[in-house]
């Protein structure tokens, strides 16, 4: 396994001090993320996006996915078709940009029935944010194989696609070896087990965020340091090895520790490497 680590797992600081500081704690790459302004963002050309390219190749840093935290704002699955055609033009945009790059994986969120912490979203009913992602990723998948770069529909809190078995088949229907699963360890902890979703997506599975989860907390503040909460480590990896899984897996720390930034990204490559095995 690859051992990157995501760009809002630090507190701040341009994206060259970050690459830097990512290589020194021992990473392989950065998972970097499209926003509405700043060093990556929609209005960025491609000479904006090749000078990002040029400071992690100066830092030894390979990038290797887009995030992105702009479909809490542009959802897929919007009563508003001008939001919904937004979020389309906020996937293409993060697919080109991720060509310019080299990275081979986008993350997007596929829709919303409702998100707690986004509450201006409103609720949506199950069926109509199943049809409209449903109708959008397929239409989107086929920008991701003109590029060949990978839609990863990341499992989140947005009570929609809550089940292994759910997930699995919205990916088979779309239809595309390009769209797949961007699957979030912790994520699942709160109503789950990860353990039993990677034996379930199997060769769907793209790319892997790493956090951690304590289900007695039962709200977004369960989310604690790797090794610190119930993801039972041992059956995740063992889960992924029965998979052949040896791709990219990213540590996720958010929100950022702004008082002890640079520790959190230390000790999180230190339990990642228990985590997958790496000397």
């Amino acid at each position: 396994m690859k051992k990157g680590i995501s760009i809002w797992s630090f507190a701040g600081g341009t994206l060259a001090e970050n690459f830097r500081l990512a290589k020194e704690a021992g990473f392989d790459g950065v998972e970097v993320a499209l926003d509405e302004v700043g060093e990556l963002s929609l209005t960025s050309t491609e000479a904006d996006v090749k000078k990002v390219k040029a400071a992690a190749d100066k830092a030894g840093m390979e990038l290797y996915s887009v995030a992105s935290g702009l479909y809490w704002k542009y959802s897929l699955s919007s009563d508003d078709e001008k939001m919904r055609e937004k979020a389309k033009e906020c996937v293409r945009k993060q697919l080109q940009v991720a060509s310019w790059l080299g990275c081979d994986t986008i993350l997007i969120v596929p829709g919303a029935v409702s998100v707690s912490f986004a509450p201006e979203l409103g609720i949506t009913d199950y069926d109509v944010v199943y049809e409209r992602s449903l109708a959008a990723v397929k239409e989107l998948s086929k920008d991701a194989e003109r590029l060949k770069v990978s839609i990863g529909l990341e499992n989140v809190w947005n009570n929609f696609l809550l089940s292994p078995l759910e997930m699995r088949d919205f990916i088979d229907k779309v239809g595309s070896r390009y769209v797949g699963s961007y699957f979030d360890v912790g994520n699942v902890v709160f109503s789950g087990y990860p353990e039993q979703w990677i034996k379930i997506l199997g060769n769907r599975i793209k790319k892997v965020h790493f956090k951690d989860y304590r289900r007695s907390v039962g709200s977004l503040d369960g989310f604690v340091d790797l090794l610190a909460g119930e993801v039972d480590w041992k059956a995740v990896k063992a889960a992924f090895d029965k998979i052949g899984y040896d791709g990219w897996v990213t540590g996720e720390m958010i929100p950022p520790y702004s008082q002890y930034g640079e520790t959190i990204i230390f000790n999180t490559s230190n339990a990642m490497d228990k985590i997958i095995g790496r000397k």
